[in-house]
């Protein structure tokens, strides 16, 4: 922690104070997604230590300043007249820099109206009211205590937790329902040791996106699971929140904690959930990977003998769950155990078998990758990339690129793997276009990139000034077939729209042959073209407004 970045307890408990009465849920929930997104940027605390000025990525770069001592006079550059998304986006990544916990900001708002509300009560019932006997008690509501917290499996934590909620209401619809009830749940417990407190609050926000997928499984229609806007922005949110918590580092370092039996049953907890989630939703799937990956990957409390017999369950659920069994998640985990046994050949075999029917997209395999990219093993990693890009196939360009970040990594630390990429990603086309051609441009590949927009039909004039720069630099020769062919294709569409952007483009060129110190063979060019095309009047007082002809 930077130790710039401090809040003492009374300083954290006014900023909380102060998020849960100046913003409204739904800000409190998209600020948090910003957050985690990494949208905020340049984030500075000023001298005085009372304000923080940021600024936050949106549609494009807002200014941020946040006045800590009152929030009222925090100030954006954005529309929003008040507080906005980006403040909250800005106070969050603040206090994860002061070391303090970003679920307590999260879930303010509903903190604060549960203490509201639990006073109000206690002064309802303080004592007996005129013309009565006494105050018929309340219910004790359940607790937990840290003895039981230890000593009692999840599953009894969860049902502890219902009886808390109660019968009544038992779905979760929005984000204030759920961050009300996570309020309520966190009011369960008492001050826990950190590794008893983080299985604590996963397992409450577990319960609760439970009371949201339930309801929707329930409702799954021919078309697939029915979800409210407002319920799935509420799901979105506690998934990244579960998310967060996972990616922290668990304090827990083997078998011989006390809560090691917790924690097994929070990974059978989530296998089983994830093993039958309905393939639309993809809710649980990602909670067990980040359990897998963070706290029990190789680096924190993980071993082979622990991935060796959640290999087997794994497997051993395809004979139990049958048509029931969620294939997708089913296949990709068991690929993860088999990277950290080092069993790519078994690995990749299973995602060659299963990989077209189940419809395979990066955001799938980019766990996989992720492993292999942080332990620096760049071999191990070319070999998977080449292997499953052709089961990407039908992927979308945009969803490619996380995939051709991958490549880029890999040949910047293998120069001899140049190409396999190139074959790889050619096999892969058109699919992979986007990325082939952002690979063409950074290894300067500029021939072929200009003849693939050729092949594609590309205007040059769809593309930035600043993306056609480098090869005006670098290889200015190779632009002059790209221009001539479109000068051509706009002149033949013969409308007034046609004939400007030829114009326009004429005028690049022109400045093209200057640079190539071919004057005279541009001159004897356009004088040829306005000949040819004396009769599109159009045409030619666009040329005479651009300056091309006398």
């Amino acid at each position: 922690m930077d130790m710039d970045y401090m809040l003492d307890d009374g300083a954290w408990r006014q900023l909380l104070d102060g998020v849960a009465a100046r913003f409204d849920e739904l800000t409190i929930i998209r600020g948090f997604q910003y957050y985690k997104q990494g949208r905020v940027e340049e984030l500075t605390l000023r001298d005085d230590g009372l304000h923080v000025d940021a600024r936050v990525k949106d549609n494009r770069m807002y200014d941020v300043a946040v006045d800590l001592d009152d929030l009222a006079a925090s100030e954006c550059a954005c529309s929003a007249n008040g507080a906005c998304t980006h403040m909250a986006a800005t106070l969050m990544r603040y206090a994860e820099l002061c070391g303090r916990p970003i679920q307590a900001l999260a879930n303010a708002r509903s903190a604060l109206k549960n203490l509201a509300a639990s006073g109000k009560q206690d002064g309802r019932n303080g004592g007996p009211r005129a013309g009565s006997e006494k105050a018929s008690p309340q219910p004790v509501r359940p607790t937990l205590t840290e003895k039981e917290l230890t000593e009692l499996p999840v599953n009894k934590w969860h049902e502890r937790f219902q009886e808390r909620r109660g019968a009544v209401h038992l779905h979760v619809r929005t984000a204030q329902e759920a961050s009300d009830l996570l309020a309520e749940l966190q009011a369960m417990r008492p001050m826990l040791p950190l590794a008893l407190e983080q299985l604590f609050t996963l397992h409450a926000l577990l319960f609760v996106l439970e009371r949201m997928v339930k309801p929707a499984q329930m409702d799954s229609r021919p078309s697939g699971l029915f979800i409210g806007y407002h319920t799935k922005l509420a799901l979105e949110g506690l998934c990244s929140q579960a998310r967060t918590l996972l990616g922290d580092k668990l304090a827990l370092a083997d078998d011989s904690s006390a809560y090691w039996d917790r924690l097994m049953e929070t990974a059978d907890f989530l296998r089983e959930r994830m093993l039958t989630e309905d393939k639309t939703l993809g809710c649980f799937a990602p909670l067990y990977a980040s359990l897998w990956l963070h706290w029990l990957g190789p680096g924190s409390a993980g071993s082979a003998a622990l991935y060796e017999k959640e290999l087997l369950r794994l497997r051993s659920a395809e004979a139990d769950l049958g048509s029931t069994l969620s294939r997708l998640p089913w296949t990709i985990a068991q690929c993860l155990f088999l990277l950290y046994l080092a069993r790519d050949a078994e690995a990749l075999a299973m995602l060659a078998r299963e990989g077209i029917k189940l419809m395979l997209k990066p955001e799938h395999l980019a766990p996989l990758f992720g492993v292999l990219e942080g332990a620096e093993q760049w071999t191990r990693l070319r070999d998977w990339l080449a292997e499953t890009g052709t089961l990407l196939v039908g992927s979308r360009s945009e969803d490619l690129a996380s995939y051709g970040d991958y490549w880029a990594n890999v040949v910047a630390r293998l120069p001899e793997a140049e190409s396999l990429m190139w074959r790889t990603l050619q096999e892969m086309m058109p699919f992979s276009r986007t990325v082939y051609e952002e690979a063409l441009a950074a290894h300067g590949r500029w021939e072929q990139w200009i003849d693939l927009q050729m092949c594609m039909g590309e205007e040059p004039l769809s593309f930035r000034v600043t993306a056609l720069k480098p090869i005006e630099k670098e290889a200015p020769e190779l632009l002059l077939p790209f221009y001539h062919q479109a000068v051509e294709r706009y002149v033949l569409q013969k409308n007034r729209d046609g004939y400007k952007a030829a114009a326009k483009l004429l005028k690049r060129l022109a400045k093209l042959y200057s640079r190539l110190k071919k004057d005279e063979r541009w001159e004897q060019f356009i004088s040829s073209f306005a000949s040819r095309n004396s009769r599109l009047r159009a045409l030619q007082e666009e040329l005479r407004k651009g300056g091309l002809l006398s």
